[in-house]
């Protein structure tokens, strides 16, 4: 069971995102907020595996939220969930350490999806953001090919292996399948990139893979 907690100021919204997530048997939202001092408050008790949090609320905003969250619980996974995608939220928030960006106006077949992947220690981006990231990597502001390449020079012929297939999106589990070895064994491999590469989670790590051109070799 996938545990789940909400986090948005309009309780219309919450209610709506609510009834997508309970549709599927596998997720229980365990706990919701209508703040982001909330949310951190809520996530240290309940300790669930995916937070959903709003970009803009009071007290304390999404993003804010999303980098004390990644400090005070390294082990759940942070998705940004708005109607915002300005690239100046979706570079904040990846930085910050966000697993996923999921915009509201998107399919809920998204959500469900983007929470699952997450849970399973993969990134997620809805299809729209993962568009602007990869046109920005292509030369915008986000482009920075050759210092990429040159920090993935520094892995060893199957650490890039992988870092591509987490640039692809993959789970650990769907790495492992890929490559026939066990899930213990990709769970080294990518704490090792992480490491090598001084990145907080697999989105820094799916970007870098994307800038150094490795994403073609999957």
């Amino acid at each position: 069971m996938i545990r789940v907690l909400l986090a948005d100021d309009e309780a219309m919204i919450r209610a709506g995102v609510r009834a997508i997530l309970s549709a599927d048997p596998a997720i229980e939202v365990v706990a919701e907020a209508g703040d982001g001092r909330e949310a951190v408050e809520r996530s240290l008790a309940h300790r669930p595996d995916v937070v959903l949090l709003d970009i803009r609320m009071p007290r304390l905003d999404g993003l804010a939220a999303a980098a004390e969250l990644r400090r005070v619980l390294p082990e759940t996974s942070v998705v940004m969930l708005t109607t915002f995608g300005e690239d100046e939220y979706i570079a904040r928030a990846l930085s910050d350490g966000a697993s996923g960006f999921l915009l509201k106006s998107g399919d809920p077949h998204e959500l469900i999806a983007g929470v699952h992947a997450v849970a399973q220690g993969a990134a997620y981006l809805s299809p729209k953001v993962a568009h602007r990231v990869i046109t920005e990597l292509g030369g915008g502001r986000m482009s920075h090919g050759s210092a990429a390449r040159r920090r993935t020079d520094t892995l060893t012929p199957r650490e890039r292996e992988v870092l591509a297939l987490v640039g692809a999106g993959l789970s650990n589990a769907e790495i492992a399948r890929r490559l026939h070895v066990v899930e213990g064994t990709v769970k080294a491999y990518v704490s090792a990139i992480l490491t090598r590469l001084e990145v907080r989670n697999r989105v820094q790590a799916a970007i870098i893979a994307y800038e150094a051109g490795l994403i073609s070799q999957t």
